[in-house]
């Protein structure tokens, strides 16, 4: 399995850009499909953004498209997630995930094996 660990997290005003970053080690990098998911207070956790092995294929929430891009340098074994035009809803908890058993992104919870320890987003109005 890959450790991960996220950074890049904090405080920005509406409108604002934070970029994320998660480093991963272990196991080979490349053969994992990567994954950003969020949590917010009293809320389930939720899919952000996904990306393939390869870096070629991406998916995204509705509400974050156009907004934030997902990306992977496989070489550095890092996934990044920059995030514009911040709203306040986009508060919560940020994790990176990767999947195993994936070669193209999934948005499905399930499918990922492992978990970094999370990084906070918070977005005042």
């Amino acid at each position: 399995q890959v450790q991960l660990v996220e950074s890049g997290g904090g405080l920005v005003q509406a409108g604002g850009s934070l970029r994320l970053s998660c480093a991963a080690s272990g196991r080979t990098f490349s053969s994992y499909a990567m994954g950003w998911f969020r949590q917010a207070p009293g809320k389930e956790h939720e899919s952000v953004a996904a990306i393939s092995r390869s870096g070629g294929n991406t998916v995204y929430r509705d509400s974050v498209k156009g907004r934030f891009t997902i990306s992977r340098d496989n070489a550095k074994n890092t996934v990044a997630l920059q995030m514009n035009s911040l709203k306040p809803e986009d508060t919560a908890v940020y994790y990176c995930a990767a999947s195993g058993r994936r070669v193209l992104p999934t948005t499905s919870i399930g499918e990922y094996d492992c978990w970094g320890q999370g990084t906070q987003v918070t977005v005042s109005s």
